[in-house]
């Protein structure tokens, strides 16, 4: 894939500065397999995206070889890498694992949260609803991506943070087969809202565990 095809989708790549180079290549290309612009089933390779980038190789390998170690990317064939299959047991495993660590943190959030975290919620669900009556899946996934961060990031550790975040890189590409039921998981999304302004921890919870299972029961049918 080139820097141009990236552009004709929608993806905006710009050139990064040579200041912490690696890191910021390496956040890059996780916010693209976050957001869902690099789907399951598509090959990039080093070079389209340090072109993209406007950097030397060096960098992205690096980049992509934590990401390969971490399980959120695989070699395909060659110098070309992808989305790793989503076997059924990996299914199980990231939903058992997400469904108890991403609770925990809304749980967290919803009781030490500040007032600006209700104002980001509501905007990320308005742009998820209008993603949703334009058919706008990048959107969707963007918005979506944005709204569980914004309250995961409310719990207030470091540490929780990054180990959702490792399980995002890891299912979240898979999102993008989930189109057919995001008016569904919007309305947990409306359940984590009022939770959230409510302060209530367990309700929050059950709304974030629910959300996760239904995505689960989903993607259970097209892994199988």
């Amino acid at each position: 894939m080139t820097s141009g095809a990236f552009r004709a989708r929608g993806v905006e790549i710009v050139p990064l500065s040579k200041e912490t180079l690696q890191e910021r290549v390496h956040r890059h290309v996780r916010e693209l397999i976050l957001d869902g612009s690099i789907v399951p089933g598509e090959m990039v390779t080093v070079q389209s995206l340090a072109d993209a980038f406007g950097v030397s190789p060096m960098p992205v390998r690096e980049a992509l070889q934590r990401l390969t170690a971490a399980n959120a990317l695989t070699v395909v064939s060659g110098r070309s890498i992808g989305i790793p299959r989503l076997s059924l047991a990996r299914l199980v495993d990231l939903r058992n694992v997400r469904i108890e660590i991403e609770a925990i943190a809304a749980g967290w959030a919803a009781e030490r949260r500040d007032d600006s975290v209700i104002g980001f919620l509501a905007i990320h669900l308005d742009e998820m609803e209008k993603s949703i009556t334009v058919g706008n899946v990048k959107g969707y996934l963007r918005g979506n991506h944005a709204f569980h961060f914004a309250i995961y990031r409310a719990a207030g550790s470091e540490n929780l943070l990054k180990i959702i975040e490792n399980l995002w890189l890891q299912i979240s590409p898979y999102f993008n087969m989930l189109h057919g039921s995001y008016t569904v998981a919007n309305e947990h999304h409306q359940e984590m809202f009022r939770a959230m302004k409510d302060r209530d921890a367990e309700a929050v919870r059950k709304a974030v565990r629910t959300d996760i299972d239904a995505a689960y029961r989903v993607l259970t049918t097209l892994v199988e």
